[in-house]
């Protein structure tokens, strides 16, 4: 959780997910024909109730459902370098998996 100005506070994690597809023409299943690509989301979550369930329940290896609405941003990297960033403002948070239960 993050203290943002006016007393604002905002919940942030860094979810990913994976693509795997064949690659190559090769009927026979065989792992070096599959190829995996990794995508990396910032979610900020603003709402007070969410935002606290978010923030206690979200773990790594959690698997989540998040919906809500795509912002961007630009920030100054730690090289100087102007970045880009893509970010889902959450308006629901749905737990998958059960993980919940063993922490609550």
């Amino acid at each position: 959780m993050k203290h943002m100005e006016e007393k604002k506070q905002v919940t942030l994690f860094s979810p990913a997910t994976n693509e795997m597809w064949k690659s190559g023409d090769n009927e026979a299943y065989q792992m070096r024909d599959i190829s995996q690509k990794t995508t990396w989301y910032r979610i900020s979550v603003f709402r007070s109730d969410l935002r606290d369930v978010a923030n206690q329940y979200v773990k790594k290896g959690s698997l989540i459902y998040v919906e809500g609405k795509v912002d961007y941003d630009e920030y100054m990297a730690k090289n100087n370098v102007r970045r880009q960033a893509t970010i889902i403002i959450a308006d629901n948070v749905i737990f998958l998996s059960d993980q919940t239960k063993e922490k609550a």
